[in-house]
Formats: structure tokens, C-alpha cells, sequence
């Protein structure tokens, strides 16, 4: 099993910034992939940004130029870099990591934690 644990979120004014971190534990094999989801009331969850073993990144194209995923393997953590915040990045943000288990992709989420924009 793997958990995952999700901090640095809260809120901030339009223009500001914030930095998610969330680090896994438990018995993590060589993850393929890490990233961040968000889920705003209403609307279904959709992928934000996430990267790959081989440090590849994706974004969705509303936060491309402002946001920034990373990650330390060392410490199996993930952080998302959230730069020129705007009312509609307000959402839970959720971590996700999906490694090779038994031969199987296994999926696992955190918790979420809520990221408001608002002045």
C-alpha cells in the first residue's frame, strides 16, 4: 500500500502563489507516474500537471506558463509550483501516483487540499 499526503494549500489572492508538496509512503516501486489533479465544486476532476519517471511533464493548457510540477525521487515527493493564481484555479488539488504492481498499474490518491483564489 502507498499514502499519500498532501500539504501547502490555503488561500491567496489573485496574482499570488502557493507551493503544493505530497509525499508518499509505503511501498513504492520506481512510480511511472506523479502528478496533481484539482476538482472544483460542480465540475468533474481533471488532470493539472504531472511527470513521468523519465521526467517528461505534462500540463493542461490553463496552467501552462504558471504552474510547475517536481519531483525529489529521493524523498518520493511531488510538488506543484502554482504562480499567477486566478479565481478559477479554486479547486481541491489531489495527488496521484500510479506504479507497476504484480504487472498491474496501481492507482493512489491523496486526500486533497483546498487551494482558494479569491481577494
Amino acid at each position: 500500500q502507498v499514502q499519500l499526503v498532501e500539504s501547502g494549500g490555503g488561500e491567496v489572492q489573485p496574482g499570488g502563489s502557493l507551493r503544493l508538496s505530497c509525499a508518499a509512503s509505503g511501498s513504492i516501486f520506481s512510480p511511472i507516474l506523479m502528478g496533481w489533479y484539482r476538482q472544483a465544486p460542480g465540475k468533474q476532476r481533471e488532470s493539472v500537471a504531472h511527470i513521468t519517471s523519465g521526467s517528461t511533464t505534462h500540463y493542461a493548457d490553463s496552467v501552462k506558463g504558471r504552474f510547475t510540477v517536481s519531483r525529489d525521487s529521493a524523498k518520493n515527493t511531488v510538488y506543484l509550483q502554482m504562480n499567477s493564481l486566478k479565481p478559477e484555479d479554486t479547486a481541491v488539488y489531489y495527488c496521484r501516483l500510479v506504479q507497476r504492481e504484480l504487472a498491474l498499474n496501481s492507482d493512489y490518491w491523496g486526500q486533497g487540499t483546498q487551494v482558494t483564489v479569491s481577494s
